[in-house]
C-alpha cells in the first residue's frame, strides 16, 4: 500500500509542477513534473503489482493450510 500511496503523491505533485511551469512558461520546471507524474504511476503499478503477488500467495497458503 506506501508504494501506491506514494505514487498517487508523486502523480499529484507532478501534476501540479507541470502546470505551473505551463502557466509561467518554464519549460524546465514542466518537464520536471511530466517525469515525477511518470515515476508516480510506475510507483503506483508496481504497488498494485505487489498487492497481487501478495494476494496469491496468500489464497496458496490458505488453501494449503487447509488441506
Amino acid at each position: 500500500m506506501p508504494k501506491k500511496l506514494d505514487g498517487k503523491k508523486d502523480q499529484l505533485m507532478g501534476s501540479a509542477k507541470e502546470k505551473l511551469g505551463k502557466a509561467t512558461g518554464n519549460e524546465s520546471t514542466e518537464l520536471k513534473g511530466k517525469l515525477q507524474k511518470a515515476k508516480g504511476n510506475i510507483k503506483e503499478r508496481t504497488g498494485e503489482a505487489q498487492d497481487k503477488v501478495a494476494d496469491k500467495a496468500n489464497d496458496l497458503d490458505d488453501r494449503h493450510n487447509d488441506k
